[in-house]
Parts: C-alpha cells; structure tokens; sequence
C-alpha cells in the first residue's frame, strides 16, 4: 500500500487528550473494505474516517465510518471530527461549511463562533421515535435497581441514523455506578436495533452544564464512548420531544466521558414543533497529531 495520510483530532473536546479520538484518513477509494476494517482494529478508536472525495464546487465529501467491529452508516463525532480535517487541511480555503455523504444521506456541518471559539454544528437527519422498553429491563442491562430510573420519563429507542435506547435516570450516583451486563445486554440488543445506550441524569458535575452523560456500545466494539454526537443528537430530539425541561424547544449542554478520564462537552439543539423535528449537535475540534500509513 503507498503512503496515505492521517489525521487524529479529538472532538467534543476543550483541549487535547480530552473528548472522543478520531483518526481521519485521506484518499482512501483504493483502499478495499478489508484494508479499512483493518486500519479501523489497528487505531481501535471508537470510529475510524474514510474521506473518499472531496468536492470543493459544492463543498461535499464522501465518508465512510468504521468502528473496530463494523462499517456504521453514521456516528456523530466521527462528523464533525471529519469535517473539521476537511476544512482545515484537506480543503484548499477554509470554508465555513462542508457536507458529508454519509450512508445514511447528507449531514451539513456549520462553522458558528461562540464566544470567541469556533464551535462546529452538524444538522442531523429527522429523528424517528420507536419503541419503549420497561423501565426494569433496562436497569437490569445496566446493573441498577429499576427504582434508580426516572419512571416519570420513558425508556425509549430514537435514531437520527444510528438508533439509541434513551434511559433517564434519577441521579448522578446511579449513573456513576451503571456497570453494563454483557449477557443481560447481548440479550437486549438481539430483539432490537438499537445497540447504543445512553443514560442521563440531571445532575452535571459543571454547574453551567445540564446533563451528564454515558454511552455504552459494546456491539460496535465500544464498551463505553467518551463523547457520542450521534447518540446526543436521540437524546436532543427525546428531550424536546417529551418537553423535559417543559418546552418544546431544547438548548442545552451535556458533559460526557468523565467516567473513563476524558471530560467532554457537546451542545444539543433541538425543536419539536409540530411534526418535524429538527436535531443539532454541536462541539469543539482539537488536532492531535498526523502521519502516514504504510
């Protein structure tokens, strides 16, 4: 194989060797499904980009996303890491937006200054709301007593592409203390497609944030993820959907991955009015390092 490049960006991060790594690799049409899968084992990263093409007439890339288990048609900090690469080195000017081509269809990332820090914000696809699940089930996936879930909100599958079991939980403490049981989980996820799990709690450790989070993926490869934008984004539109916070509309902070050392911070817009309901996810991009595969 001659040399390809490589990028490694952690995203939904404030600094370096915080949030969620992502390795982005660039031309990569020659490269068989085989090769991609194996170069995805060998980073073993929670996901793993393909840059295929890029067209700077119409500011689309074409994507792929590995996991070390699978091909996924999308994930959400894989996007906005990817763009990020896209805009900063792959680009020839800095454009304020890119789309990915994804499997699952186009997601546009925006540039949005915040504060004086480039935030990027994907727009991900219309949410579909799916089945609920009984509260006790999923404690026992999580190794949690049922009554340590908030029985005033459902348990409930959402995807914005790749689906994700909602759990709401009553607090910080239950969700510090969710140890995942792999044979009450396997069991789980063979009856359903949602493979993701995420657990919130409304007691984050930063108090100018809203939620804290955890996300548990052990199908994909992915015991627990630090930071999960496509799993936030079911979370947005769960959030505005059931009117958690008493409104139909949702802006608010999640903080993420504290639990394995990587503290990260994702931003969750969301608008149910109406039938549509429109789902943003945003967050910071610090580069890490490149080099080239052999």
């Amino acid at each position: 194989m001659s040399p390809t490049s490589f990028h490694i960006v952690d995203v939904f991060a404030q600094q370096q060797y915080a949030g969620n790594q992502l390795a982005v690799v660039e031309a990569t049409q020659s490269l068989s499904d085989e090769a991609r899968q194996q170069i995805a084992r060998e980073f073993d990263f929670s996901e793993t980009t393909f840059v295929e093409s890029y067209d700077p007439a119409d500011g689309t890339a074409t994507v792929r996303i590995f996991t070390p288990e699978e091909e996924i048609p999308f994930a959400g900090h894989p996007t906005l890491g990817t763009a990020h690469v896209i805009r900063d080195v792959i680009a020839d000017d800095t454009p304020d937006s890119v789309t990915l081509d994804l499997p699952v269809g186009d997601v546009p990332v925006r540039v949005e200054d915040t504060g004086g820090q480039q935030t990027l914000w994907m727009t991900q696809q219309p949410p579909e709301f799916r089945e609920a699940f009984d509260h006790e089930t999923v404690a026992d996936v999580l190794s949690l007593d049922a009554a340590a879930l908030d029985h005033e909100w459902p348990v409930r599958a959402v995807s914005t592409g790749l689906p994700t079991t909602i759990v709401p939980l009553e607090s910080r403490e239950a969700l510090e203390r969710i140890s995942v049981d792999r044979a009450a989980y396997d069991a789980f996820v063979a009856d359903h497609e949602a493979r993701n799990i995420l657990a919130f709690c409304p007691d984050p450790r930063d108090g100018e944030n809203d939620l804290a989070v955890r996300v548990f993926a052990p199908f994909y490869g992915v015991p627990e993820d630090p930071a999960t934008g496509s799993s936030n984004g079911c979370l947005a539109a769960y959030l505005a959907r059931s009117e958690y916070f008493g409104d139909d509309a949702v802006d608010v902070r999640v903080e993420q991955g504290y639990e394995m050392g990587r503290p990260s911070l994702l931003h969750l817009r969301a608008d149910a009015a109406g039938e549509a309901v429109t789902v943003q996810v945003g967050g910071r991009t610090v580069p890490v390092g490149r080099g080239e595969l052999h």
